[in-house]
């Protein structure tokens, strides 16, 4: 015989328990004692008991022993119970009520007789709190040994407290069968994965603009995110005309993007717009990203156009569904428009796409060797600062490279967005644009 546990132990609400389920929170107080004759310990649940003591809150009488065989039972006890125990893992242990403490009882995963005895339980339940000067109340002794399965039954009963607790268990109706069971889980879980994809949807549907995402919306790549922040609807509508539209769109913002930052005057510039109208590949120095920017940058005619950021309009809080048994979900955040990368200190960049705002025009310097383009940057995180000034034409480029993508609905995309990035502070005139060409046709 082995005494894991033998001194004093606090309870709270007359409760303490044996737990060996690392999943479970514990049984509930019903479902302890459902379909047993006896109270006191109730051992309705696999792995679990429910131990009731007449003390309300403070430090009781508590042994625990491990027997290889029966025990004889002490006439010191004045209530003894038995029921039959099986852990469900290999770590048991009796647990104090909200986890304050535990002692690690290491019993083997077979079937246990539990006989759970106790005395002074009246007087304990009439005084309900034991401060730490107080001497001890009530006194509880639990014998385990190995035996098959059994009814629970009442050897001993003498308080009035033990009387009311068997009558409690006998009042409750039988637990569910394993099959019952089973398929009250089955239930449970299905209700659990329908409310995780409408919640899942609820969240796609608010970073889409509160509508849900066509196939091809949730395929494309490019900058749909960037610019679904300035107008959701006009990104499901370019998604709705059509690819020939989108071919349209796509060229007409080129075209205002250029403009707006006073390059389609360039030759080289006005001959990619031509392309994109006869729907050609783009021409040199378009079709490497490399030479397109040092073309920018050694161009004298370029023009040092700044505009204040674009600022996308305030979005409406996301108003999350309701989760069963209380809480909300609240959407991950959207994933962020390209950017440019953090510069570190001597770094040399290379430009290929819109990026974080231009403070000021690139600094030119004699090419490198390797025939990077150094260029100062000031990179920003967070909202945008709209007294922050970018360049127009850096902006404006990426109009054009958009425009000529395979897919007509990225073309669309991209092209519109590094548009609005180009207009800057004045993007809703661009906006509203392409929004009536679309309403147009």
């Amino acid at each position: 015989m082995r005494r894991p546990v033998e001194g004093e132990v606090h309870v709270h609400y007359g409760q303490i328990y044996v737990e060996s389920d690392p999943d479970s929170f514990g049984p509930g107080l019903a479902e302890a004692f459902a379909g047993q004759t006896a109270g006191l310990c109730g051992a309705a649940i696999p792995g679990a008991l429910w131990l009731t003591t007449g003390l309300h809150t403070g430090s009781v009488g508590f042994t625990v022993e491990v027997h290889d065989d029966p025990p004889p039972l002490d006439p010191v006890w004045e209530e003894v119970v038995e029921v039959s125990f099986r852990p469900v893992s290999e770590r048991s242990s009796l647990t104090q009520w909200a986890g304050e403490a535990s002692w690690d009882l290491d019993l083997a995963e077979i079937d246990y007789r539990v006989r759970y005895c106790g005395r002074g339980m009246d007087q304990a339940r009439r005084r309900d709190t034991r401060l730490s000067e107080e001497p001890q109340l009530d006194s509880y002794l639990l014998q385990l040994w190995p035996a098959p399965p059994g009814p629970a039954r009442v050897v001993r009963q003498t308080a009035e407290i033990a009387a009311y607790w068997h009558d409690y268990a006998r009042r409750q109706p039988p637990p569910p069968t394993p099959e019952e069971r089973a398929e009250a889980e089955r239930h449970a879980r299905e209700a659990q994965e329908q409310a995780e994809r409408k919640r899942r949807l609820a969240v796609e549907q608010w970073h889409w603009g509160g509508k849900l995402p066509s196939e091809a919306l949730r395929a494309v790549r490019g900058n749909v995110r960037g610019l679904l922040a300035f107008d959701a609807a006009l990104v499901h509508t370019l998604d709705a005309v059509g690819p020939e539209l989108q071919r349209e769109v796509a060229l007409l913002a080129a075209r205002r993007a250029c403009e707006a930052a006073g390059l389609d005057a360039l030759d080289w510039v006005a001959a990619a717009l031509t392309a994109l109208a006869e729907r050609r590949p783009l021409p040199p120095p378009f079709d490497d990203s490399t030479r397109m920017w040092e073309t920018l940058h050694s161009d004298p005619r370029v023009p040092a156009r700044t505009v204040g950021q674009a600022v996308p309009p305030e979005r409406p809080p996301f108003n999350p569904p309701a989760i069963p048994g209380g809480g909300v979900l609240e959407p991950a955040p959207a994933p962020a428009p390209a950017s440019a990368p953090e510069p570190q200190p001597g770094q040399r960049l290379r430009l290929t796409g819109p990026a974080a705002a231009v403070s000021r025009s690139p600094v030119l310097r004699d090419p490198p060797a390797d025939g990077a383009v150094e260029y100062s940057v000031s990179v920003t995180t967070g909202p945008p600062d709209p007294s922050l000034r970018v360049s127009q034409p850096h902006m404006a480029l990426p109009a054009v490279t958009g425009a000529a993508e395979p897919d007509p609905l990225r073309a669309a995309l991209d092209a519109v967005y590094a548009a609005v990035a180009t207009f800057g502070e004045d993007c809703p005139a661009l906006l509203d644009e392409v929004r009536a060409a679309c309403e147009g046709a």
